[in-house]
């Protein structure tokens, strides 16, 4: 049975959550990555940062819903959500952009749950964690390659 182990990049490329938006942007696009981890200074992952969250800085902030009944304003939405989205559309730095509940495996998990995590989640990066402390890396590619001799 291949595990995360077997498949995990160990020469991982990592932000932490100081990192300005525009650095973060750079690592990405240099890199030809997808997603980032984030990690404090004990190498602990506290977060993930991928494209799809630095896209969506580039949406306009809806105009939240509103239901006027004399002369009283009350929201349909949740004030929490348009405060989070608020917060990722002006995010400058890692950790106001960065997904903080993370999906990760440990090095032993099997690749099949790991592709079921990757097609169910739709997720292109899964960070491998082992003692709260992030070991390693997998994205999809890594996952292809069992398929192959």
């Amino acid at each position: 049975m291949i595990k995360a182990s077997d498949i995990m990049e160990t020469n991982i490329i990592s932000v932490n959550p100081d990192t300005d938006i525009p650095r973060a942007v750079r690592i990405l696009l240099d890199k030809h990555i997808n997603g980032v981890p984030v990690v404090n200074d004990k190498e602990e992952l506290v977060g993930i940062l991928c494209q799809s969250d630095l896209i969506f800085a580039q949406k306009e902030m809806p105009v939240p819903p509103i239901f006027a009944i004399l002369d009283s304003i009350f929201p349909l939405s949740s004030s929490k959500k348009i405060d989070e989205e608020f917060q990722k559309i002006a995010a400058t730095t890692v950790a106001q952009a960065m997904v903080k509940d993370v999906v990760s495996v440990a090095p032993d998990t099997p690749v099949s749950e790991i592709a079921s995590l990757m097609v169910e989640k739709h997720f292109h990066t899964i960070p491998v964690v082992k003692n709260k402390k992030l070991v390693g890396i997998i994205g999809k590619e890594d996952v292809l390659k069992t398929l192959t001799p």
